[in-house]
């Protein structure tokens, strides 16, 4: 029990966790009805993805949609226990907020895309150490 509050502790003062990000349902939900789309929900296992590819690109220094063990987004997700029929990753670095980083991807054309899916219906958002941002969207099942 204390080595692993031990190494929480040493993993939350270095950054390699990534966070879940504070009113992104509401960011997400309000671009998603200004395009006439219904809302996605928060899904702790696309969350769970988003906060394990941001903290192992933040950890290991790397900025890809691509693991840095060769994985891919739908690999990730798998692992979590999400069967999907539908699977999208948006990835950012540097933005400060959430308002800047959904600004960035509002005014890029493939994740934008990815954002505005009508085949969207489950998400996750989350940032690591050195403002590294990982969205997943997803739609299980169909």
């Amino acid at each position: 029990m204390i080595r692993t509050l031990t190494l929480l502790l040493i993993l939350m003062t270095h950054g390699a966790m990534a966070d879940p990000v504070s009113g992104a349902a509401q960011a997400l939900n309000g671009l998603r009805a200004q395009n006439g789309l219904p809302p996605v929900a928060l899904s702790p296992r696309l969350q769970k993805a988003a906060e394990a590819h941001a903290s192992d690109m933040a950890k290991r220094g790397y900025f890809s949609h691509r693991g840095a063990n060769g994985t891919t987004i739908g690999t990730r997700v798998k692992r979590t226990g999400y069967r999907f029929c539908f699977v999208a990753e948006n990835i950012a670095k540097g933005q400060k907020t959430l308002a800047e980083v959904m600004e960035s991807w509002a005014n890029s054309a493939g994740h934008r895309r990815n954002m505005l899916s009508d085949q969207a219906r489950d998400f996750g958002l989350a940032r690591a150490s050195g403002n590294v941002w990982v969205m997943v969207l997803g739609r299980a099942g169909c």
